[in-house]
This record gives structure tokens, C-alpha cells and sequence, in this order.
């Protein structure tokens, strides 16, 4: 996955992401992003999770495939704000992050939990709505993931594969549901995460409207 974003439509980060004075900060950014997993897998060998410890780590494992997710998104309207550059350097491996942080979040809940039953499986999203939201949006991010390298975009072109990626929105407002539904009765966490991500598409909106503005100028 070498020169494309995951959840962002925008146009692609540098190729060379690791290259110039600030080489390493995707892997700080990537080593970083991993320590949350590792320690969670510490204290789960520990039996430090609590009395009950997969809801725990799928509790854990979701909230920080949503937070890398929102990072993410808030990469492009950094660079608009500030014009710093290398919030795009690293957007892309928060939303590869974000997304391996997703698989986990799903694989606790299919291996740990269901024990791989498939049944029940399909039965759990079939009737209740806050799981079948969390999968409709690991389900996007599929197709995301699998087109993050730079073969992809070339063989999709990059117009298509702008317009795929706009799915990357509708993952993280799927996310910010499945965090309300799940809450059900305090939403003040999921809502601060759905106004932090209002406000960045409201950036992206004004951002397009004087780009817009300024080409009829």
C-alpha cells in the first residue's frame, strides 16, 4: 500500500510519504498507532480486562479504529487551515490504521464472542441495528483498503477513484452512529465525535465554495 489514502478522497499523498527532513514520522505515526493494541493485548493475557473482557476490547478496539478513522479525515482540512503539509504525509497510514483497528474490533466479535458462529452471526446483524451499522461500515471500508495502493489508482483512474473514496465519509458517520446506538442513554462522547467531524466537513465545504468562487472569479 504504497502511494494512496485510504479515507480520504482527495488527490493522493506523495509518493515517497517517508521521504525529506520528516522521514520519520509515518513510522512514529505507525509504531505509535500499534502501542494500543499491544497493550490491550497485554492486559487481556493478564486478565486485566475486567469482568467482562471481550466487550472491554471490542469497546476499546472500536472507539480506536474511530478516532484514527476521524484523524484521518481531519488530515486534508488541517492542511487547509494551516497549509502545513504533512498532515497528508500521515493521513494515509491513520486510515490504514484505523482500519486494522476495525478488522480487530469485527474479529473479536466474530472469533471471541460468536465463536465463529455464523448463524448467530448473521442473525445478530439481521436484527440488531446497531451491528448491522457497525458492519455496513466495516463492509465500505473493504473496498477502500483494498484500492490504498498505487497500482489501484492507476488502474482506476483517479476520478473514479476519488469518487470510491468519498466513502471514507459515510464510514466515519456509520461509526459515530454505531457509537450512539451502542452508548444508547450518555451520547456525549459519540456526539463530540460527530461534531468533530461536522466541523470537518464543514472546512472541506467552505474550502470548495472559495476554490469555486475564485475559478469564475
Amino acid at each position: 500500500m504504497a502511494a494512496s489514502v485510504l479515507p480520504t478522497p482527495d488527490k493522493p499523498a506523495a509518493p515517497r510519504a517517508g521521504a525529506g527532513k520528516l522521514g520519520w514520522l509515518v513510522p512514529a505515526i505507525v509504531t505509535g498507532g500499534l502501542v494500543p493494541a499491544v497493550v490491550l493485548a497485554a492486559r487481556a493475557a493478564r486478565g486485566d480486562l475486567g469482568a467482562n473482557p471481550i466487550a472491554e476490547a471490542m469497546n476499546q478496539l472500536g472507539l480506536l479504529a474511530l478516532v484514527l478513522l476521524v484523524l484521518s479525515l481531519a488530515a486534508t482540512p488541517l492542511q487547509i487551515v494551516t497549509a502545513w503539509k504533512w498532515p497528508i504525509r500521515i493521513r494515509k497510514s491513520l486510515g490504514l490504521l484505523g482500519f486494522f483497528y476495525v478488522c480487530a474490533h469485527f474479529l473479536v466479535y466474530a472469533v471471541v464472542d460468536q465463536s465463529l458462529a455464523l448463524r448467530a452471526i448473521v442473525e445478530d446483524i439481521t436484527k440488531r441495528p446497531f451491528i448491522l451499522v457497525g458492519f455496513a461500515g466495516f463492509v465500505l471500508l473493504l473496498p477502500l483498503a483494498a484500492t490504498s495502493t498505487a497500482r489501484a489508482l492507476k488502474w482506476m483512474g483517479f476520478a473514479r477513484w476519488k469518487r470510491l473514496h468519498r466513502l471514507a465519509y459515510v464510514v466515519a458517520i456509520l461509526g459515530v452512529v454505531h457509537f450512539v446506538m451502542r452508548v444508547k442513554k450518555d451520547v456525549t462522547e459519540p456526539a463530540l465525535y460527530g461534531a468533530v467531524l461536522a466541523g470537518l466537513f464543514l472546512i472541506r465545504i467552505m474550502n470548495w465554495a472559495r476554490e469555486r468562487g475564485d475559478k469564475r472569479g
